[in-house]
């Protein structure tokens, strides 16, 4: 549980650093805790669940290499990602890890606040947290054979076969918002009302209508009647115009 706090916190950090906000939907929000600027004992009613006070002096004598480390992930010299891993995997935290980790539990400190306080924030995340979901699901449902893993040993056969992967999913989501719109319209034309603030809510992630054991071909000479399929219609639904 600590190594995975220390890399939220890292994360955290990293985030406020460049600009922007890390809003992850938060597990095992009961072990969590607050970190403050003094003691726990200054607020007896959260003492609880308020640990160590953040170490701003670590803070402050490391904000340029902080800066510096900011500046290199904006400029694309450094990948987020090695750089978390670097700072996370060290037996030993080097000055500048311990000083990212302290500028993290501000920011996680502030984020929790915020999540405890407002449900809007909650159904937010959760709805991000269904579309990544969502998207996997259908990763892993177009690579069923190999459940969803690569496991190819090159970077290069990796990088091939990922980008295969994506190229047909980017498919079956171009697909669906494509006819998605073409049932809206439909349904819009024969006088149904549907409010643009529901559509938000409708996923192109769906893949049930799809036949994915079958052979995938990218024959340009197939030509559809108007470029594209007809809409299934149940029985004895007239056609728009």
């Amino acid at each position: 549980m600590t190594g995975r706090l220390r890399a939220s916190d890292h994360v955290f950090g990293l985030f406020a650093l460049i600009g922007k906000r890390f809003a992850p939907r938060l597990r095992n929000l009961k072990d969590r805790k607050f970190h403050t600027f003094e003691k726990g004992d200054v607020y007896p009613a959260l003492s609880n669940h308020i640990s160590a006070p953040i170490n701003t002096t670590l803070i402050l004598d490391h904000w340029d290499d902080l800066l510096h480390l900011a500046a290199s992930i904006t400029t694309r010299a450094v990948v987020p990602s090695t750089i978390l891993k670097k700072l996370s995997a060290s037996p030993k935290e080097s000055q500048l890890a311990r000083a990212l980790r302290e500028l993290g539990r501000i920011e996680r400190s502030l984020f929790m606040i915020e999540w405890y306080s407002s449900p809007a924030l909650r159904r937010r995340c959760q709805a991000g947290l269904n579309k990544g979901e969502a998207a996997h699901k259908l990763k892993r449902a177009v690579f069923f054979h190999e459940r969803g893993e690569i496991r190819d040993r090159s970077f290069e056969s990796q990088a091939f076969r990922a980008s295969g992967l994506n190229l047909v999913v980017s498919a079956i989501v171009h697909w669906n918002t494509v006819y998605i719109e073409r049932a809206v319209t439909h349904l819009r034309n024969m006088g149904r009302e549907i409010p643009h603030h529901l559509l938000r809510h409708v996923s192109p992630l769906s893949w049930e209508h799809i036949n994915l054991t079958g052979i995938y071909t990218w024959d340009s000479e197939q030509h559809l009647p108007e470029g594209f399929r007809s809409l299934r219609l149940p029985a004895g639904l007239p056609r728009a115009a």
